[in-house]
């Protein structure tokens, strides 16, 4: 192919449709488990969530997350217990997005926005405090200088811990057992299984997940029989096996 055939292929892709998305401009959906950058959530009533048990710090295995507890103060208690969380600090140079901190956060006080573009031009702007986590008056995160919040993408902050259930089981799918957060309320769970199966109806091409169709190697079906709705019996042409 010479020059000017290659250029002719070039050109024709500029007038052709377009099947990029041009980041940073516009976005991509995400899905909605994203895990992105953490926040601390308040009760309705604007008290913290986070009591200072140090669970989240216990269970991170890249030992980012710091957490020092102190007693509530009588007169203007921070969260309904008997202590907050008085230091709070997240190392994002060492966090993975594991998400198990959520999950060990007995009152749904750390969850993950969607949030996954953020940068850092120094070392102290990695980690972040509880004054930068902590979501404001009205219930939303808080934005930081170098990071790129789109609209839509607080909404689902706690939708990684609304998708499990105690153990695993079936049970408790689609039960809200979970408290409301400030700026949202009490948050609906993640749709049942059925449902999203509805939604999104898995292929019915006759193949599976790994690509085989309904027949095996032999051009037998799951019951035994043949293309020609004969069954298997293991005798040969002639009835054989005598």
């Amino acid at each position: 192919m010479g020059y000017l055939e290659g250029f002719k292929v070039t050109f024709a892709q500029i007038f052709g449709e377009r099947v990029t998305t041009p980041y940073p401009k516009e976005k991509t959906p995400k899905a909605l488990r994203q895990h992105g950058r953490h926040v601390l959530n308040r009760y309705e009533d604007g008290m913290e969530k986070c009591i200072g048990c140090e669970l989240c710090a216990g269970v991170c295995p890249a030992r980012c997350i710091y957490v020092r507890g102190a007693d509530n103060p009588m007169d203007d208690p921070v969260s309904p217990g008997e202590r907050y969380g008085y230091v709070y600090e997240i190392n994002y140079l060492r966090c993975i997005h594991c998400d198990l901190c959520v999950e060990a956060c007995p009152t749904e006080a750390i969850t993950e926005s969607k949030l996954f573009e953020f940068s850092f031009t120094n070392r102290a702007d990695a980690i972040y405090t509880k004054a930068e986590l902590v979501v404001d008056d009205e219930g939303m995160p808080r934005h930081l200088p170098w990071e790129d919040w789109r609209p839509g993408e607080e909404v689902d902050t706690s939708a990684w811990m609304r998708a499990t259930a105690p153990s695993g089981s079936a049970a408790y799918e689609g039960v809200v057992a979970w408290s409301g957060e400030l700026g949202f309320g009490v948050r609906a769970p993640e749709a049942d299984q059925v449902t999203r199966d509805a939604i999104t109806p898995p292929p019915s091409d006759g193949h599976d997940d790994h690509g085989h169709d309904d027949h095996d190697d032999h051009g037998h079906d799951d019951h035994g029989h043949d293309d020609h709705g004969h069954e298997d019996h293991g005798h040969d042409d002639h009835g054989g096996g005598h």
